[in-house]
C-alpha cells in the first residue's frame, strides 16, 4: 500500500492555509468557525456519518441520511462512502492487524500519519466492496462521493460571498480562513484524537477485545465521541455517555431528531435484555 499523494496533498493544504489565521482575525470569523464546528463535526460526523451511516444506531428518512452524509463531507474528512468503510474496517479489527489506525503502530500513525497511506485506485474500489456495500448501492451517497471537492469549493464560495457582503474583502478573507480551513483543521484533529488518544488515555467501563478508554476531555471536544470504550463495547448504541457524568451532546441532538419526528428506533440500551425491561417498565 503506497502513499495516497491526493490525501496527502489535501491535507497539508488545509494546514497551510490555516496558518492565515492570524492574519484574517475578526470576531465574527471566529464565531463562524465555532458554529461550523459544531455542524460539520456533531452533526455531519458524529450523527451522520458515525451514529447512523455506519452501525445504524438509529434510522431516518432517506432525504434526512443524505442531508447528514452531505453535512459530513464539509468535515474534510472524506465521503460517507469511504470514512464508513475505513470506520467498520477498524471495528472488525479494533487494535489488531488490519487496524487501519492503531496506536500499536505508533501514537502519531494512529492520530494522523495513516491518512497518508489509505487505499486508492483499485485497492480503495475493493475496499469500499468490502465494508459498504450498502452505500455503493444507494445513488445519493455515490454522488456525494464523487461531489466531494466540489462541495468544498462550492462552501468556499458561498462563505466568501457573504463576507464580502458583510464587510468587504477583509470580512471575506476571514470568513474562508475561519469558516473554511481553521474549522478543517480543528475538526480533524478532533477526529483523529478519538482514533488515537482514546485508544491510549482514559479509563474502561467495559472489558472489549481492544485497547478502547473513555477520555473526558476528547469526550468534550469531540461532541461524546470520546466515550469511546463504551462504544466499542456497544457500538450501535446511539447513546455513548453511559454514565450521568459522560456528556454526549451529538445523542441529545438524536433526542431531538426523534422529538421532532426525524429520527425513531434509536439504539439507546445495551442489549435486548435491557430494551425489553426498559419498555416493561
Amino acid at each position: 500500500m503506497g502513499m495516497c499523494k491526493p490525501v496527502v496533498i489535501w491535507l497539508v493544504l488545509i494546514h497551510v492555509f490555516a496558518l492565515a489565521a492570524p492574519f484574517t482575525f475578526t470576531w465574527q470569523g471566529v464565531v463562524l468557525a465555532v458554529f461550523l464546528h459544531w455542524l460539520t463535526g456533531s452533526i455531519g460526523v458524529c450523527m451522520g456519518y458515525h451514529r447512523l451511516i455506519t452501525h445504524l444506531g438509529f434510522q431516518t428518512y432517506r432525504p434526512v441520511r443524505w442531508f447528514l452524509a452531505f453535512v459530513g463531507g464539509l468535515s474534510g474528512e472524506g465521503s460517507a462512502i469511504s470514512w464508513t468503510a475505513d470506520h467498520r474496517q477498524h471495528h472488525a479489527h479494533s487494535d489488531q492487524e488490519g487496524d487501519p489506525h492503531s496506536p500499536g503502530d505508533g501514537s502519531w500513525w494512529s492520530h494522523m500519519l495513516w491518512l497518508g497511506w489509505t487505499t486508492h485506485g483499485e485497492a480503495a474500489t475493493k475496499h469500499k466492496q468490502r465494508w459498504v456495500p450498502d452505500l455503493l448501492k444507494d445513488p445519493g451517497m455515490v454522488w456525494l462521493d464523487r461531489l466531494f471537492i466540489f462541495t468544498h469549493i462550492g462552501l468556499g464560495a458561498v462563505l466568501a460571498g457573504i463576507g464580502y457582503a458583510l464587510g468587504g474583502w477583509t470580512m471575506a478573507a476571514s470568513f474562508v480562513v475561519w469558516g473554511m480551513f481553521v474549522r478543517l483543521v480543528a475538526i480533524l484533529h478532533t477526529t483523529w484524537l478519538v482514533n488515537s488518544a482514546t485508544h491510549m488515555w482514559g479509563y474502561r467501563n467495559y472489558p472489549t477485545t481492544d485497547q478502547s478508554r473513555n477520555l473526558w476531555w476528547v469526550a468534550l471536544l469531540s461532541y461524546g465521541e470520546g466515550w469511546h470504550n463504551n462504544h466499542h463495547a456497544y457500538p450501535r448504541m446511539a447513546k455513548h455517555g453511559h454514565r450521568w457524568w459522560e456528556v454526549d451532546l451529538t445523542y441529545r441532538a438524536i433526542q431531538l431528531l426523534q422529538l421532532v419526528g426525524l429520527a425513531w428506533d434509536v439504539v439507546d440500551y445495551r442489549d435486548h435484555e435491557e430494551k425489553v425491561a426498559r419498555d416493561a417498565g
